[in-house]
């Protein structure tokens, strides 16, 4: 087999892992071919051309490898296909002193058994393990937690 052909059969496996890297995370088809035809190619250089030249292909192409590797994390073109999205929600904490067990409250939303609930003036997820509690109506606290309360209907 050509020198050339081996030579091109080894830059499609590290484009491939390239890709593995940037494009498609995890272990894909991507990165098994670029493996695939990376040591395919420094098998048939070892196997065509003797120890000498798969060694010299070997290590050529672990250098390739890892500077292809830095000069695409340092390259601003991954930045255009990256996600840049920032996560501005916040998780609503009960204070320790503002609900306690047996305080009385009022549904905002419907208790489908979770629901939004409004007590001593702080709304806070509320939940009423098998009841369904309509919005509006008068609910007691049986149990507090960080960020969320355990209700049952008042009768």
């Amino acid at each position: 087999m050509s020198a050339l052909v081996i030579v091109l059969i080894i830059l499609l496996g590290l484009f491939l892992f390239i890709l593995e890297f940037f494009v498609f995370p995890g272990v894909t088809i991507a990165g098994i071919g670029g493996f695939i035809f990376t040591a395919g190619g420094i098998f048939l250089t070892y196997q065509g051309y003797g120890t000498t030249y798969g060694n010299i292909a070997l290590f050529s192409t672990l250098f390739a490898g890892v500077l292809m590797l830095v000069m695409s994390f340092r390259s601003k073109t991954w930045n255009r296909l990256m996600l840049k999205t920032e996560v501005g929600g916040k998780v609503e904490t009960v204070e320790e002193s503002a609900i306690n067990v047996g305080d009385e409250g009022m549904t905002i939303t419907r208790l489908n058994p979770v629901g939004k609930v409004m007590v001593n003036g702080e709304v806070i997820e509320g939940k009423c393990p098998g009841h369904f509690v309509d919005e509006n109506s008068e609910i007691i606290v049986k149990e507090v937690y960080k960020t969320y309360i355990i209700v049952k209907p008042k009768n």
